[in-house]
């Protein structure tokens, strides 16, 4: 079950079609960080009570980051079985994060916030690492599909959306991955703050591994195979607040001297004088089952899916805007800041090319806008329909065409009409609103129109920007606004 779940998950990242958020969309508003950001409320309560039921099944099943280290732990596990050992709580250090993190997310440092959410950490990964061999397979099979004269796949360009993203991406799995090889969930209880957080709520969990200690005979089996390195076996204790239910302790012990249940005492991790039982193998399959249906049954988000055009290739630098452009439903800075935990699902959704992660410090890795490779079309809300935080409101077509993003500002001495060189009007005819009319020069009525613009009726779309012929910086380019409204 975990396994898919990641899977799901990370085809969401690769998914540039969009078909697969329509299905698995939900996967992503389940993420308790995403969750808690975007105030949905039944989603957190339901993750809460699922701690407080089965412990940290969160973090085994339904976190992306956490099925990740058990890859790389179980790559570990090739080279030398029994491997793992018991290790005291880093307490201190696992709080110093929280408090970092929680301050963060107060005061709005998204950056920081970018950096310790693992939903987002793992979907930079995938967006920046696995992604372009994904498109590159997929521009194959299309290379292929065409000399057969067939359109079942399309070609889809490959392109380096940051720079700084791809060395974070890089550095970000190489830890994790070391870490989770050399000694399995070291990240989750030292680093992560959601598994600190659930780590808190497992303690009173209701269903926890227990040790019979009359069945046990201290051989540390499972110590050794404790991917969280959170059982003693000499004290025959496990630490409940590190313990992700992997159940890989109930599968290894050979007197059957563990088992998932509830447990009668608080004081001891034991339980005497009990009639012999069974080791149900398929035990952890059935709880991830449950885990899973719990959190769909609680969740009514209907994903949607529309169609978008593809970006335009074109050569052209970037120019420098006063305020960074954000998607429609963004509603402004403050709130896209605020609630983005940079996990660039939307990066990987958008069709155009248009969203790219920002090397602005305060916005590190934070989506944000820019039309050298395409625009923002009126009718694609894909972005708004994927966000899982929140950050992005979701909006219908007809709405996002009439909110304000941005407006187009207009700069003379790169236009080619305004400097007489030829007849031009890219920008006024593409305006999907009608912002821009073609006027007469002053004083030069034989000379070509040039264009003037309503910034009333401009939402900031990028059409002007992206189709403006002029090299190697448009003639016309957008400058976003801190605050959206609706024309």
């Amino acid at each position: 079950m975990a396994i898919a779940v990641c899977a799901a998950i990370t085809l969401l990242f690769l998914d540039f079609t969009g078909c697969l958020h329509h299905y698995w969309g939900w996967l992503a508003k389940v993420q308790l960080l995403p969750a808690i950001l975007a105030g949905n409320f039944i989603i957190v309560a339901v993750l809460a009570v699922l701690t407080l039921i089965c412990g940290r099944i969160y973090c085994s099943v339904i976190c992306p980051l956490g099925i990740m280290q058990d890859v790389f732990a179980r790559l570990g596990r090739l080279k030398k079985k029994n491997r793992y050992n018991y290790s005291p709580a880093k307490n201190i250090l696992r709080y110093i994060f929280l408090a970092i993190f929680i301050i963060a997310l107060v005061t709005g440092i998204g950056s920081v916030v970018a950096l310790l959410a693992p939903y987002s950490s793992f979907g930079r990964i995938v967006e920046n690492l696995l992604s372009p061999f994904w498109i590159w397979g997929n521009n194959l099979l299309a290379y292929w599909a065409e000399k057969t004269e067939s359109y079942a796949f399309y070609s889809v360009d490959v392109w380096l959306k940051s720079g700084l993203t791809l060395i974070v991406s890089i550095l970000t799995v190489s830890v994790i991955g070391w870490l989770a090889w050399r000694n399995g969930r070291t990240y989750c209880n030292s680093v992560c703050p959601v598994g600190t957080i659930l780590g808190f709520l497992s303690r009173f969990s209701l269903l926890k591994p227990v040790i019979d200690t009359s069945k046990c005979n201290s051989c540390g089996l499972c110590a050794r195979n404790c991917k969280a390195a959170c059982i003693d076996s000499k004290q025959h204790s496990i630490d409940y607040s590190r313990c992700v239910v992997c159940l890989n302790c109930i599968s290894i012990c050979k007197k059957g001297a563990i088992t998932y249940q509830r447990r009668k005492s608080d004081a001891v991790d034991q339980i005497k004088n009990k009639d012999e039982q069974n080791i149900d193998k398929g035990r952890r399959s059935m709880l991830a089952g449950t885990a899973s249906l719990a959190t769909v049954s609680l969740l009514h988000a209907q994903e949607k899916t529309t169609d978008g055009g593809l970006a335009i290739i074109i050569d052209k630098k970037i120019p420098k805007r006063n305020q960074a452009i954000r998607p429609a439903g963004a509603q402004g800075e403050k709130h896209f800041t605020s609630h983005c935990t940079a996990c660039q699902l939307c990066v990987s959704a958008c069709p155009n090319g248009v969203l790219r992660p920002s090397k602005n410090l305060e916005t590190l890795m934070q989506p944000e806008m820019s039309f050298e490779r395409g625009y923002c079309r009126p009718e694609c809300t894909r972005c708004s329909e994927v966000c899982p935080a929140g950050a992005i409101r979701l909006v219908d077509k007809a709405e996002k065409s009439a909110i304000q993003i941005g407006h187009a500002v207009w700069i003379k001495q790169n236009c080619i009409a305004a400097n007489e060189k030829d007849i031009c009007d890219n920008c006024a005819r593409h305006c999907p609103t009608g912002a821009i009319q073609m006027i007469e020069q002053n004083g030069k009525p034989a000379a070509p129109k040039i264009p003037a613009i309503n910034t009333e009726r401009c939402i900031g779309c990028g059409a002007c920007e992206n189709l403006c012929p002029a090299r190697p910086f448009s003639a016309i380019y957008v400058e976003g606004h801190d605050r959206h409204k609706t024309l």
